[in-house]
């Protein structure tokens, strides 16, 4: 029995309509879990599988029957890890938001990191408290933040201000930003070995230049001798920037989804195209 030869274009349109559903459940679910500790959970669980299909594959039978009773209690388990993010996904599916268009409130949270960080700044800034804050962007930069303190915190201009603190155990190097987290602080960055760099620039402001030179991060600088705050992009930097420029080149390069450059991005750096000062 020929399954194409039997097929109508009506059952391909089913067909596509289904597995286009169960595509974008998937993808809520994804973008629900994103940032949580359910992600590891969910790589744990990927492991075990693996194992169980080795095992079966191979017929070890010992193996076997060991994954075999942690599936048969797994799922009563996995209700009782995953609660939050269930009951957090019943709350969205209840309120008619699970299913919703996130764009709207992607950009809210974005607007409240960035405030946040920009109240943090102002502070840093008038009181000359050294600060470097780096923001991941597509290319992930998982060994610098390991070369840190973890922290995995919610963003706050309060937190950000006391890790920065002089003479505090983690006032020495950067913290560096995930999505709506402080990843870790004190972090070490890989300095910038480029010869046109102005001598005027300290260690900060190099590890800043650095990092976005080996990555498409973005960084923030304040120093501690002027209260400058300064901004590294692409491997260039553009010093003693003001707040509204700031916060509007911050929202476009963090505005990046899934990776795409936003259409306002030009070829032409902007500190460039605005005849701002570049070290």
């Amino acid at each position: 029995m020929n399954y194409f030869a039997d097929t109508t274009w009506k059952d391909w349109i089913k067909d596509l309509i289904d597995v286009g559903i169960v595509s974008y459940i998937i993808y809520k679910l994804i973008l629900l879990v994103r940032g949580t500790r359910a992600v590891q959970l969910i790589k744990g669980i990927f492991v075990l599988i693996a194992t169980w299909a080795v095992s079966t594959w191979f017929n070890l039978y010992t193996l076997k029957w060991l994954m075999n009773q942690m599936f048969t209690f797994g799922v009563v388990t996995v209700l009782i890890i995953f609660q939050p993010e269930l009951r957090r996904a019943l709350e969205q599916l209840g309120r008619g938001k699970l299913f919703a268009r996130s764009t709207s409130l992607e950009r809210d949270q974005l607007n409240d990191r960035i405030s946040e960080i920009i109240k943090a700044v102002q502070y840093m800034s008038k009181r000359k408290i050294g600060a470097l804050i780096v923001f991941e962007r597509s290319t992930g930069v998982n060994e610098l933040i390991e070369s840190g303190i973890p922290m995995e915190s919610k963003i706050s201009s309060e937190l950000l201000i006391n890790i920065f603190i002089p003479n505090t155990p983690l006032h020495d190097g950067a913290v560096i930003i995930r999505g709506g987290q402080i990843m870790a602080a004190a972090c070490y960055l890989p300095l910038s070995e480029n010869p046109f760099i102005s001598k005027e620039l300290g260690t900060r402001h190099r590890a800043a230049i650095g990092v976005s030179e080996v990555c498409d991060a973005v960084a923030v600088v304040v120093s501690e001798e002027t209260g400058q705050v300064s901004l590294a992009v692409g491997g260039m930097i553009v010093r003693d920037i003001k707040e509204e420029s700031l916060i509007s080149k911050l929202f476009e390069e963090l505005n990046q989804t899934n990776g795409t450059k936003s259409k306002s991005k030009a070829k032409v750096p902007f500190w460039r195209r605005k005849g701002e000062n570049h070290g």
